[in-house]
């Protein structure tokens, strides 16, 4: 099993953009993970296997509220409960800041993703038509509260 730690700012920003070019149809830039992170809401979490990252999680938490912003697991390793583990972790990392709730937007046809946040207690919370491009697609809004630590 991977090892979930929380990465120092743009830390393995080259692997990230990377595998964000292999995981996703529309993926994130590297001046959108730059500006995301120096703003001093988000945390990126890593998913490491050695010394190799195999996944990576970024949230941001602002107020009482948390949004997973971005999850991707390396093709190669999927099925094997990372996927999970970041998730995880950044529900337990948005806790310890102070947040009340979660958030996220899936695409309406990633079955895997939307069942992964199913079983970590998240419900629909309505539709964003026409949310993501390339292909165009329905974004679920899914959000779940948040246990206070202690």
């Amino acid at each position: 099993m991977a090892e979930i730690v929380i990465l120092d700012g743009v830390e393995r920003l080259d692997e990230i953009c990377a595998m964000e070019e292999i995981c996703f149809s529309d993926p994130w830039s590297r001046d959108a993970f730059e500006s995301t992170l120096d703003s001093g809401f988000a945390c990126m979490l890593g998913a490491l296997d050695g010394d190799r990252l195999v996944g990576y999680a970024l949230i941001q938490c602002i107020g009482g509220d948390a949004e997973l912003l971005n999850i991707a697991v390396s093709p190669a390793c999927r099925g094997c409960g990372i996927g999970r583990a970041l998730l995880e972790a950044g529900v337990s990392e948005a806790v310890v800041r102070g947040c009340e709730m979660m958030f996220l937007e899936v695409r309406e046809s990633n079955a895997s993703a939307r069942a992964l946040y199913e079983k970590a207690g998240f419900a629909k919370l309505g539709v964003r038509r026409g949310y993501y491009t390339h292909p165009r697609e329905d974004a679920v809004m899914m959000g779940r509260g948040l246990e206070p630590v202690g």
